[in-house]
């Protein structure tokens, strides 16, 4: 079976070092599922910009964490430019928010199965899901598949929690 691409977005780079924050484990499990080869992972040069604007020790740890796990950077492009404008001329997602449209513009022209991201107001939405899936079929892109880590990694305690488990107690 084809490892899943998946693309992962800036959240993601961020939660792995906020402990306070509930989907810290759940991100490094993602990370470690990555380096265990489950998934393909990549993420772009909106990325890095937005890493680049992190305060410096911050953003050392999340640039190391590109090269500690082989991510491949994918290059922005005209054409995810202008894809990212459309996203946001449609409505997919709201004005102001180029850079988020741009993740899934990336992730759409690079063909990759999926992006990954913690990013619940603009991105991991139900009407971003939907819009920029029906953009992509008109324009002759393919469907992306929009998740959280919670949702695709291999973890009985959050399969239970987002009701995949028919059990009635998690397993510890």
């Amino acid at each position: 079976m084809r490892k899943q691409k998946i693309y992962l977005e800036t959240t993601l780079f961020n939660y792995y070092f906020d402990e306070d924050r509930d989907a810290h484990p759940d991100t490094i499990t993602l990370f470690e599922e990555c380096a265990a080869g489950k998934f393909e992972p990549y993420t772009s040069s909106h990325v890095i910009d937005e890493i680049e604007n992190a305060p410096a020790d911050k953003k050392e740890k999340m640039l190391a964490l590109i090269k500690k796990y082989d991510i491949p950077v994918l290059a922005a492009t005209d054409e995810t430019d202008t894809l990212a404008e459309r996203y946001i001329s449609e409505g997919a997602l709201p004005q102001g928010s180029l850079t988020d449209a741009s993740h899934i513009a990336a992730a759409s022209v690079y063909s990759l199965d999926m992006i990954i991201s913690l990013n619940f107001r603009h991105i991991v939405r139900d009407k971003t899901i939907e819009m920029t899936a029906a953009i992509n079929t008109l324009l002759g892109y393919s469907k992306i598949k929009i998740k959280s880590p919670m949702e695709v990694i291999d973890d009985e305690k959050t399969r239970y929690h987002l009701g995949r488990d028919s059990r009635n107690t998690p397993q510890d």
